[in-house]
């Protein structure tokens, strides 16, 4: 079976080759990737190579295949898993494997599976860690986008509270408590919105800053205070560009500190206002992974010791934590469209990856199996003028408030598939 695959060799260098994969063991599935979305921690592993700490040391002479954020169908599978999987299911990988204590993961350390691939051949250890999991929807990007929501819905689970005179902690946020979301209107501060206000722990307040205002107004109409208000949670969006952020948003609370404080960037003034924000057994969470590793902020320790605040930071979700975006996305509870801004093809993986900080916009989601150069799902208008594919794609996006959807993928698949 020959595959068609995006492979890093070293530091900056991603090839698009064609190659022959080998035939599957008893213990392997075969798979036909449709969908992957490009990730930041793809543009950080072909920024350092070897040097990554998931990517083999030997990669140039054995590449990998980058992508570990993909959906697609089971093709083959052997004998050893027949009984739970079948050719022609659907299904989406969690890459944490965690065998035997490996940071191995698909995506950044296999010859033969990743998500920027037409084929790839899923080895025993993601069955064996219950990382293959069945999924059922009517798309294939929902499934791409379960693993960066499970990364949203893992750093919910990871907050906790404390209890003078114990040393238990209560895991999650303060149910019913004051929550900010500081510069949250990016793809994943959405997601975070969408999950907080969905799920089965809500916080009764939660402000979400920025300093765009158009920014703003997008996510206050994708997510409105009026569904928020539906689920018994009153949601603001503020401005925090001017003035003094901590004293207006210490005023929308009542004059108090929040309970839970999430910060969506990495940097220092940002995390510093999370932190002046905290309320007695505060919790600020770090969700913004700093390229820096000398990344570092003040922290106000006084208020540690006497008003027992803390931080959490996590850097991806747990299967579990995928399994319950999964569940979500079937009920219609969590919208994975929210976090997509950009279309392309296997063809522009590596231009993509290699310039992800620079590409403004959320995720940019990649069909393997077409080309495609990568297209703003906001352009689609204009290019339609010209080009009759993007007008129908522009149409069909229009039902959803300018959102990818199901319907644009299968125009999509069925046109530039050969």
């Amino acid at each position: 079976m020959k595959t068609r695959a995006v492979r890093l060799y070293g530091k900056e260098d991603l090839r698009l080759e064609e190659f022959e994969l080998p035939a599957i063991q008893d213990n392997e599935i075969l798979a036909r990737v449709v969908s992957d979305s490009i990730c930041m921690s793809s543009f950080k592993a072909a920024e350092q190579g070897a040097d990554h700490k998931r990517v083999p040391n030997n990669v140039a002479e054995h590449p990998v295949i980058i992508g570990h954020e993909f959906c697609g169908e089971i093709v083959e599978v052997g004998a050893k898993w027949q009984s739970q999987f079948k050719a022609g299911q659907k299904f989406a990988i969690q890459p944490a494997l965690n065998y035997k204590g490996s940071l191995d993961a698909p995506g950044y350390s296999y010859q033969y599976i990743g998500g920027d691939a037409t084929y790839i051949i899923i080895p025993h250890e993601v069955m064996e860690m219950g990382c293959l999991l069945p999924y059922e929807a009517n798309s294939f990007f929902g499934g791409s986008l379960t693993e960066p929501l499970s990364c949203v819905i893992g750093t919910f689970h990871a907050m906790y509270h404390t209890v003078r005179g114990s040393y238990e902690h209560a895991m999650g946020i303060r149910e019913g408590g004051s929550m900010a979301i500081l510069a949250g209107v990016g793809p994943m501060g959405l997601a975070a919105i969408d999950y907080i206000i969905h799920c089965d722990r809500r916080p009764g307040f939660l402000v979400v800053t920025d300093i765009d205002d158009a920014r703003l107004a997008r996510a206050e109409k994708l997510l409105s205070p009026e569904e928020a208000k539906k689920n018994g949670v009153t949601l603001i969006y503020k401005n925090t560009r001017e003035g003094d952020p901590v004293a207006e948003l210490k005023e929308l609370n009542g004059g108090k500190g929040y309970d839970d404080v999430l910060c969506f960037a990495p940097v220092a003034a940002v995390v510093q206002q999370a932190d002046a924000l905290l309320g007695d057994d505060g919790c600020l969470n770090f969700f913004a992974g700093p390229q820096d590793p000398k990344f570092s902020a003040m922290f106000n320790f006084y208020n540690v010791h006497y008003a027992s605040t803390h931080v959490v930071g996590t850097s991806g979700g747990n299967t579990a934590d995928m399994i319950e975006a999964l569940e979500m996305i079937g009920q219609g509870k969590l919208d994975p469209s929210i976090l997509v801004t950009h279309i392309g093809g296997l063809n522009a993986v590596i231009e993509t990856t290699l310039n992800l900080p620079k590409v403004p916009g959320g995720k940019k989601l990649i069909y393997t199996g077409i080309a495609m150069p990568l297209t703003a799902i906001a352009d689609f208008e204009e290019k339609g003028k010209t080009d009759p594919m993007y007008a129908e794609l522009a149409k069909l996006v229009a039902k959803t408030n300018g959102l990818w959807n199901a319907e644009a993928e299968a125009y999509l698949l069925k046109t530039l598939t050969k």
